[in-house]
């Protein structure tokens, strides 16, 4: 596929939308290593980069942004283009998930963002941790004693943000689930056994029932089963 077709492929069905990318093992374990990056391939990273360059803004769970190493968000000078060529700034906004706040205000992921991202938090986390960082990012503190999910997409979509892409940890994937935000599932699944202890890519609170999704393809490259879900409807 070139990647005019890839981007085609993602193409999202609305201006709202919120979609999901992760990368799982064929025995269905989220890590390996206590991490998801030695689950992906150059293949299932093609996709993961056009997702990125697709979207408004990228959430991602504090626990993934300190396991996996995340920095400032930066795109290739090629995804630069595309973006600018559609219309979109040079770079998605970043904004971390971190109930407590417990996040270090001198990360590169805030002192070198070519924009100025954004923390989401209870509204109960603690002051002095709230008014550091309010110095390197802007602030969404709501919830009490968590984060209130629906309200924080709210706020999002607010700011312009209407296009989101979460990348996880697998504890921001429940939430979102159990909030019914959810409008599509990008997950890739490599060809990798291995074996019992790590989790799975949705954890946290338990969501009631289960929602129907749609297959909208299968892509197969290196082994890899690249497969893009979207909501479905219960009447189906």
């Amino acid at each position: 596929m070139t990647d005019a077709e890839v981007y085609s492929a993602y193409e999202p069905p609305e201006a709202d939308w919120l979609r999901v990318n992760f990368v799982s093992s064929a025995d269905g374990s989220a890590t390996l290593d206590g991490l998801s990056g030695p689950l992906s391939g150059s293949e299932d990273k093609r996709v993961f980069k056009v997702l990125r360059a697709r979207c408004d803004v990228l959430v991602a769970g504090s626990g993934t942004v300190l396991a996996e190493g995340y920095r400032e968000l930066v795109l290739s000078p090629e995804r630069v283009k595309w973006r600018l060529d559609h219309g979109l700034p040079e770079v998605p906004v970043m904004a971390v998930v971190s109930r407590s706040a417990r996040l270090d205000p001198t990360d590169p992921i805030f002192t070198r963002a070519p924009q100025r991202p954004i923390v989401v938090c209870a509204a109960d986390a603690p002051a002095d941790r709230q008014e550091a960082l309010g110095g390197v990012a802007d602030l969404i503190a709501i919830g009490d004693g968590q984060v209130d999910f629906a309200a924080a997409v709210a706020a999002l979509r607010e700011r312009g943000l209407r296009q989101i892409l979460c990348e996880g940890g697998p504890r921001v994937f429940g939430d979102l689930i159990a909030a019914d935000l959810v409008d599509e599932l990008d997950l890739t699944v490599s060809p990798l056994l291995v074996g019992a202890g790590p989790g799975r890519i949705a954890a946290g609170h338990g969501s009631p029932g289960a929602r129907p999704l749609e297959l909208r393809h299968v892509l197969e490259a290196g082994g890899n089963l690249i497969l893009r879900y979207l909501r479905g409807s219960s009447d189906e």
